[in-house]
């Protein structure tokens, strides 16, 4: 199973890329904020759980999310894989889910950074406010505040990814199919074996 946890700031062109990796390696999408949207809409016991932390203006938990992202793993069996989008965004979280891929005899294959400059991210994203809609698109100083977050949230997952020789910073500049061919060098190239399954479970029963 090819797991693969896309990361870039507001604006990298993760969404473009991600529906192209989709497509190439046939994966499923996991979206946590999606995830969270979908299990309240259905009323599920972690979707009112959340929605009540929601309400309350306070953050969901980890083991939350970890639920939801279990729970799809159970519906998508049958997958190739899956491509991780917003999580795991700190260290736990990311020990968290290698638990849990370890439990279904997978693991994380590898997280691919897309990095942009600053002033490139906010000059995308003004352009992108123009059509999308969303207020935070259409703010720079909302602009350079997420991408403050996002690399002071991610700085420490790349670590944990590049100390388990996983994690690939690739530019984010330059013709989509050209960075497209990038990513899938760098995807190709950890392609999970029967071994590595196994190695996934020995690991979580230690």
């Amino acid at each position: 199973m090819l797991n693969l946890v896309l990361f870039g700031p507001p604006g990298a062109g993760k969404g473009t890329q991600s529906q192209k990796l989709i497509a190439h390696y046939n994966l499923v999408h996991l979206s946590t904020g999606d995830l969270l949207r979908a299990q309240i809409a259905q009323g599920t016991v972690l979707g009112l759980q959340a929605k009540k932390l929601m309400d309350e203006g306070l953050l969901v938990p980890d083991e939350v999310v970890i639920g939801m992202i279990d729970s799809a793993l159970k519906e998508n069996v049958q997958a190739d894989g899956f491509i991780f989008d917003g999580f795991p965004r700190t260290v736990p979280q990311a020990e968290s889910l290698d638990t849990l891929l370890a439990q279904h005899n997978t693991q994380v294959s590898c997280m691919v950074a897309l990095e942009v400059e600053e002033q490139e991210l906010v000059k995308r994203l003004l352009e992108r406010g123009k059509t999308s809609g969303r207020p935070d698109d259409q703010n720079e100083e909302k602009i350079r505040k997420r991408v403050q977050v996002y690399n002071t949230e991610t700085a420490q997952v790349a670590g944990y990814y590049a100390n388990q020789h996983k994690f690939h910073a690739l530019n984010g500049i330059g013709a989509i199919e050209d960075i497209f061919q990038q990513i899938c060098a760098v995807v190709d190239q950890h392609q999970p074996t029967s071994e590595d399954s196994q190695q996934a479970t020995d690991e979580v029963k230690a």
